[in-house]
């Protein structure tokens, strides 16, 4: 399945990584760039590292009663201890290897491509790094959560003892009532205890909502993940 997609090019020579930023239920691609625009004063952009920010399939979402609505994977509700949809999950996982296998023949690495996303992009980058592909370099999560017995969880408990896992960064309202800070925390641990090493954060004032300071530690930890070279040709000229 092709999705639509905003991409925004390194603005300098080299392309050396890749950010994929899914944005949360009932949202879109334009949508989740303009609250970045927003927040930054401008576009969320790097020298060295393409952003793809898709938007989500439209398909019926059983919260909304069934209602289509832009949305990675369906769910019967959104609450933690529901069962995934594995089959509703694995529609989704195609599209998403799609985008990573594109990414990699194009010369950029797992180990330099990061994932993330707000709430229920949050969690399919979760399921994209822990699950799909834990070559990748990083993930985070903004207002998210894996439901109770998680198919990541299951994915996990395989992971040998050498095995480097993506880093991960979380982010988590206290104010959010719509995915209770609980829940985040809950999955976090889960993960930690499955060997993902990263960092919980709890934001005091935050609602169900991706605030500036979040994203301008996001913008940090991707520097640092993928830092930008010098004098280092891009992978696609190698």
């Amino acid at each position: 399945m092709k999705l639509i997609e905003k991409v925004f090019n390194p603005t300098g020579k080299n392309h050396v990584g890749t950010l994929i930023f899914f944005h949360g239920s009932g949202d879109t691609g334009n949508g989740l760039t303009e609250w970045l625009r927003f927040l930054l004063g401008k576009d969320l952009e790097f020298p060295h590292i393409k952003i793809i920010i898709p938007t989500a399939p439209v398909q019926p979402y059983a919260p909304m009663g069934g209602e289509n609505s832009n949305v990675w994977f369906n769910r019967k509700r959104i609450e933690m201890d529901c069962p995934e949809i594995r089959t509703s999950l694995a529609s989704i996982y195609d599209t998403v290897n799609e985008i990573l296998k594109r990414e990699t023949s194009q010369g950029v690495p797992p180990n330099r491509i990061i994932v993330g996303g707000f709430s229920m992009g949050g969690a399919l980058a979760l399921h994209t790094a822990y699950h799909l592909n834990r070559d990748l370099a990083g993930a985070f999560a903004i207002s998210s959560f894996l439901n109770t017995g998680s198919i990541v969880y299951d994915s996990l408990g395989c992971v040998t003892e050498d095995e480097r896992l993506p880093d991960l960064l979380m982010f988590h309202g206290e104010r959010d009532t719509l995915v209770p800070i609980e829940w985040g925390q809950t999955t976090f641990d889960e993960l930690a205890k499955l060997g993902v090493r990263g960092q919980f954060v709890p934001n005091r004032n935050a609602l169900h909502e991706i605030k500036k300071e979040q994203l301008m530690r996001v913008i940090e930890w991707i520097n640092k993940i993928i830092p930008e070279p010098r004098d280092e040709p891009s992978p696609s000229k190698l």
